[in-house]
Formats: structure tokens, C-alpha cells, sequence
């Protein structure tokens, strides 16, 4: 099931919804959650919920065990990073490491068809952060089991992020309400996301399908042009939008999670960009990589070392594919480069009329290293970078393919995204809003174009193809 669906919409959404309200205690309004999330996660994956159980269940004895018995603390953590990173090489990473075995070493290992868990990256990370917190002891051990499933469990962000920390949201687990208030900030924050997934990137779906789906002699310097920029505004409006969704259901059951992107695409440098992209999964790999092989505190060498593994991890962590490796090692690359004054940001963003050029080298670099993310391989992806910068072998017709993508329609949305990319919208309710009277006005054409945008959702979700998420895949 997902969040764009009609049986989410108009079928499990207001079910649980209504249930969760007319209920008054907490506690019972926490087991309406986690019986509606279990279900969530079943409508798809009928077997893995049981996987998922286990998977919490065992997770929540190794805590217990790490605070009652201290001297145990040490082998319980082991043992649960084991567990939950051998999950992961299972289902995720068996059949591309045989397969590179096989390759290597010339054998003919029979390859598992293993088919991978939804959101096992994410729920697994949320997982391993509990447990390295009460390691830590930043956190106590959770005592109730069922608290802890509701944790991992929480259909909003189960099966593709954030990656909500535990310490994040133990207090709302005990102790939350429900408003009309923050409610209908829920939904709208809701409807912006399933806006930004439905209307605009699946409508840049198509062109990027279209563009990375051509065979070298039938690829031009348009189709890889138009494909590269469709995916860059596909991805970002697809997962932001999905974040967007989770924020706001978690506002509607009264949860408060963070945000998970911030105008990535208005960043001043790669650095920048780490810092409004996939938030809460660079927080993850900083608090429980990084930091701990030694940050910045070794010298720069072991630094940059730091950096690039960091990197890498985050590229493998997308997929058992050498593209996403490559795209890990070319954002770590840049990144070391920027933090040895190689590329100078530091300096250059201190005055205002480099900005923009920063910015245009930000969105230039994001753009060729999201051609390595989308391609199926390394040699489709260099192929499709050279097309972009030397025409390609394709015909004047395949030209003109391309262009039929181009439609009024596609260039309106294309604009919209790119005003939207960038932090419009907060500038003008800042100027807008600057009394009570004009407040108030935002806020009814709020609710206004909410329920526009949710009306044109439903005809275009009705009318079309739905699209799957693109973190479902990892």
C-alpha cells in the first residue's frame, strides 16, 4: 500500500483515523497504531511483517539485556549489529555479492532470488540506532515491547523514512495529544507531499524513463539532457514529497518528526547539500559512523579516510549496485574536496555575488552525480554523461522523439518544480504574514488550494498509472 493509493486514501487512512480519535487513552490509541501499521506493512509484505517482528523482538531482549547485565553490554551490542547488518547483506546484498564473486573469480555460484523486504533499509537503521543509543546509554532500554514496535513499526515512516531516532520520540510514544490544530497542519503538510509526489514527479517520470531507457545509438544531447534534469526534479519531488506525507500523518496522530529535507537544490556547495538532503540519513551515518571512526579529531588525513567512507556506506546502503558505490565515492570526493580548500567554498561563499555561481556548480555536480544514481550501470552512465556534453550517435529523429516530451503541459510542471526547488514559498508567506489580518488570510487560501491540489490528486491518480515510490526500493 501506498500513501498515493486509493485504498490508502479513502480506506485505511480514515478507518485508523477514526478509530485512533473516538479511543481516549493513550495506550489504546498506541495499539490501534501499531495493529493498523502491521497491517500497512502486510497489504504488502505478508511474510517479512513476520520478519519485522522478529526482528524488534530480539532487538528489544539484547537492550534489556545491555542494562541489566553491564558486563554483557559490550557482546549484546556486537551481537545485535551482526544480526541486523546480516539482514540486510541477506536479502539485500547476497545476490550482488555472489554474483561479483562469480565474476571475479570465474565461477558459477547459483545467484538467490532473494526478493527484498520494503523499507528493511530503514527500519533496520532506526533499529540499530535504539540499540547503540541504550549501548551509549543515551537512552534507557524500553521496557515495554510494544512501545518499541510502535517505534519501528509506525506506518508513516516504516517503509521509507525518515529514519526517525529513538530519543527523537521516546517522550510522544508515553505522552501525546490530539488537536484539531495540529491536525489539519498534518493534513495539509500531507496533501503538499502527495501533491509533489503525484503531479509533479510522476510527471517528470516519464521523460526520465523514457530518456535512460535508450540504447547508445538512439540517445542525443537533448534526451540526456532532459532525462538527467526529469530525474534530478523526479527524485527530489518523490522523496520529499514522501517525507512531506510521513510529517504530516505524524502530526495528524500527534507525533512530531523532523524534517527531512530543506531546499537541497538552493545549497552552497556539496557540503551544503548534505545538510538539506535525505536529512535525517546523513544525521544517521554522522552519530554512528562517522563520529565514531574519529570525525575530525585524527588529523586530515583520517578525516578525509572518514569522509569517503562515510560516502561510500551511503551509496551502498541505496542498493547492491557498483552505480550507487560510485555515486557514494563521487559526493564523498567532492565533499573531501571542498573540505581541503581544493574547491574553496568556505572563502567563496562569503561574498554575496558568488553565490550564485557556488549554487550553479551545486545543482551541476547533484545533476551528474544523480546520472550515476539512476543508471544501470557504470558504462550506461559515463555513456550517458559524454551524450550530454558531445551530442551522441543519436538520429534526427530520435531528436525529435525527445521533443514530444516537451509539451506545454510537462513545461509547466517543470516550472512549477523549480520554483518550488527553492525556498519561494517561505519567502512569500514571511512578506505576506507580517500582520494578523494578512496571517489569516494565508492560511484560508491554504486550506483553498489544499483542497484544489487534493481534488486534481484523485483525477490524476484515477486517470493514470501510479507510480511506486523511489525509496521503496531501498
Amino acid at each position: 500500500m501506498i500513501f498515493s493509493s486509493l485504498s490508502f486514501l479513502f480506506l485505511f487512512f480514515p478507518i485508523t483515523f477514526i478509530i485512533y480519535a473516538v479511543i481516549p487513552k493513550i495506550k489504546f490509541r498506541n495499539a490501534v497504531l501499531i495493529i493498523a501499521s502491521l497491517v500497512f506493512y502486510a497489504w504488502g509484505e505478508p511474510v517479512y511483517v513476520l520478519l519485522l517482528l522478529a526482528s524488534v523482538l530480539l532487538n528489544w531482549l539484547l537492550t534489556l539485556v545491555m542494562e541489566k547485565r553491564e558486563r554483557l553490554g559490550k557482546p549484546a551490542l556486537i551481537s545485535a549489529v551482526i544480526i541486523n547488518i546480516g539482514l540486510l547483506i541477506v536479502f539485500k546484498y547476497s545476490g550482488f555479492l555472489i554474483d561479483s564473486i562469480n565474476k571475479i573469480f570465474s565461477l558459477s555460484v547459483p545467484v538467490p532470488a532473494i526478493r527484498l523486504p520494503i523499507g528493511i533499509s530503514f527500519f533496520t537503521f532506526q533499529i540499530l540506532s535504539y540499540v547503540i543509543d541504550v549501548y551509549r546509554k543515551d537512552c534507557d532500554a524500553q521496557k515495554n515491547f510494544f512501545e518499541l514496535l510502535l517505534y519501528i513499526s509506525l506506518f508513516p515512516q516504516l517503509i521509507a523514512g525518515p529514519i526517525v531516532q529513538y530519543h527523537d520520540i521516546k517522550s510522544q510514544l508515553e505522552n501525546r495529544s490530539l488537536s484539531l490544530e495540529k491536525s489539519a497542519d498534518g493534513w495539509k503538510r500531507f496533501l503538499f507531499g502527495l501533491s509533489k509526489k503525484v503531479l509533479i514527479a510522476d510527471s517528470m517520470a516519464a521523460a526520465a524513463d523514457y530518456a535512460f531507457g535508450l540504447s547508445v545509438s538512439s540517445l542525443t544531447a537533448l534526451a540526456a539532457w532532459l532525462g538527467a534534469i526529469s530525474y534530478m526534479l523526479q527524485i527530489y519531488f518523490d522523496f520529499s514529497g514522501y517525507s512531506d506525507m510521513a510529517i504530516g500523518l505524524g502530526k495528524i496522530f500527534g507525533f512530531d518528526f523532523k524534517e527531512n529535507f530543506r531546499y537541497p537544490y538552493a545549497s552552497l556547495g556539496i557540503k551544503d547539500f548534505w545538510r538539506r538532503w535525505h536529512i535525517s540519513l546523513s544525521t544517521w551515518f554522522r552519530n554512528y559512523l562517522y563520529i565514531p571512526l574519529g570525525g575530525n579529531r585524527k588529523g586530515r588525513f583520517r578525516t578525509f579516510l572518514n569522509q569517503m567512507t562515510v560516502f561510500a556506506c551511503t551509496g551502498l546502503w541505496h542498493g547492491a549496485n557498483i552505480t550507487f558505490l560510485a555515486w557514494g565515492i563521487y559526493h564523498g570526493t567532492f565533499l573531501v574536496l571542498e573540505s581541503s580548500g581544493i574547491i574553496p567554498v568556505g572563502k567563496l561563499e562569503k561574498h554575496a555575488a558568488m553565490c550564485p555561481i557556488i549554487r550553479i556548480y551545486t545543482v551541476f555536480a547533484v545533476l551528474i552525480g544523480f546520472v550515476l544514481f539512476r543508471a544501470d550501470s557504470i558504462s550506461q552512465a559515463v555513456q550517458f554523461i559524454s551524450t550530454m556534453f558531445t551530442g551522441g550517435c543519436g538520429s534526427a529523429a530520435d531528436a525529435a522523439k525527445a521533443l514530444t516530451f516537451l509539451t506545454p503541459r510537462f513545461i509547466f510542471i517543470a516550472l512549477i518544480a523549480l520554483a518550488l526547488s527553492f525556498p519561494v514559498v517561505p519567502a512569500l508567506r514571511s512578506r505576506l504574514t507580517s500582520n494578523r489580518i494578512m496571517s489569516g488570510v494565508w492560511n484560508v487560501c491554504g486550506c483553498a488550494v489544499s483542497v484544489i491540489l487534493f481534488m486534481f490528486c484523485i483525477l490524476t491518480v484515477i486517470s493514470s498509472t501510479n507510480e511506486p515510490f523511489i525509496y521503496f526500493r531501498f
